[in-house]
């Protein structure tokens, strides 16, 4: 039998649904996910058989303006992982349309040569008929070769996707292990999640001047692992508030990130958390380069 291998990456504004989809295809929570835009930093794959094909999906940074040295690695990641896929899936949310910064990466992906297909996500927010008016007006800035409207949230339209993606890949070897979810090392997964909960349990900039970093994961004799994390924030104020009231905040947030690690690794995690105030973190290589990303 014939089996077709390609890398297949998400391109979107922030906030598209990129790594919902990631996850809902993959069926684990491979890229993290939460109501604020700009939640992805790094490119995260997810790797899924399909017939006889093996896709890999590559969960890329939300494509915006960047004003930091971090911000400028999210954004080149996306460029960059774009310009080496198979295959580019150009997310834009069907409830929010065309706005300005869609129209700019569009404008960016119309000058390059790859192949392009168009999924309108969150298609379950909006009355049908604006999908087509909205397809034609996307389809008159740039040449897409298929049409995808879905819903990552609700899987609803996903299957089409996957089915014509296996048919479409190039012919060629696996490339990974067919058992294989991502390539994410599991002590980058275990700072994820923190940082995850980071999103969803606090508010306004914190989350955005927030990084976090596994300093040891160490196996143990009873099978569980020992994951010990710091917190990096800009502020003092901002370790105050990830610490809490005598601990409480910092013991929710560890508490549920430890919940999601423990069903994704699927053994007993023992999760220690530790903040720490490293002003300007954000401009650092050395911390760039620890969540896996280059300037």
């Amino acid at each position: 039998m014939t089996t077709r291998c390609g890398f297949v990456a998400l391109v979107g504004a922030p906030n598209a649904g990129k790594s919902t989809l990631l996850n809902r295809i993959a069926g684990a929570k491979l890229s993290i996910v939460s109501p604020k835009a700009q939640t992805t930093r790094f490119r995260t794959l997810g790797i899924v058989m399909q017939d006889n094909a093996q896709i890999i999906l590559v969960d890329l940074p939300g494509i915006f303006k960047p004003r930091r040295r971090l911000d400028r690695a999210m954004v080149n990641a996306a460029w960059s992982g774009s310009q080496d896929a198979d295959l580019t899936l150009l997310l834009v949310d069907a409830k929010s349309g065309l706005r300005e910064d869609v129209r700019e990466i569009i404008a960016k992906l119309a000058e390059s040569k790859g192949r392009i297909w168009l999924v309108l996500n969150k298609t379950d927010l909006v009355e049908r008929g604006e999908l087509l008016p909205l397809t034609q007006e996307i389809g008159g800035l740039i040449s897409v070769e298929h049409v995808f409207m879905l819903s990552a949230r609700s899987g609803e339209g996903v299957n089409d996707l996957m089915t014509r993606l296996a048919t479409e890949l190039p012919e060629g070897p696996f490339l990974y292990p067919e058992d294989d979810l991502t390539d994410l090392p599991d002590r980058l997964l275990a700072a994820e999640l923190v940082r995850e909960q980071i999103f969803m349990q606090t508010h306004e900039e914190i989350p955005y001047q927030a990084t976090v970093e596994t300093e040891s994961f160490k196996e143990r004799p009873d099978g569980s692992v020992r994951i010990e994390v710091t917190i990096y924030v800009s502020r003092p104020g901002h370790k105050a508030i990830l610490i809490g009231e005598g601990g409480h905040k910092i013991k929710s947030l560890g508490a549920r990130a430890r919940m999601e690690l423990q069903q994704l690794l699927d053994r007993k995690c023992h999760l220690f958390l530790n903040v720490k105030e490293r002003a300007g973190w954000d401009e650092e290589k050395a911390r760039l380069r620890a969540i896996g990303l280059d300037d």
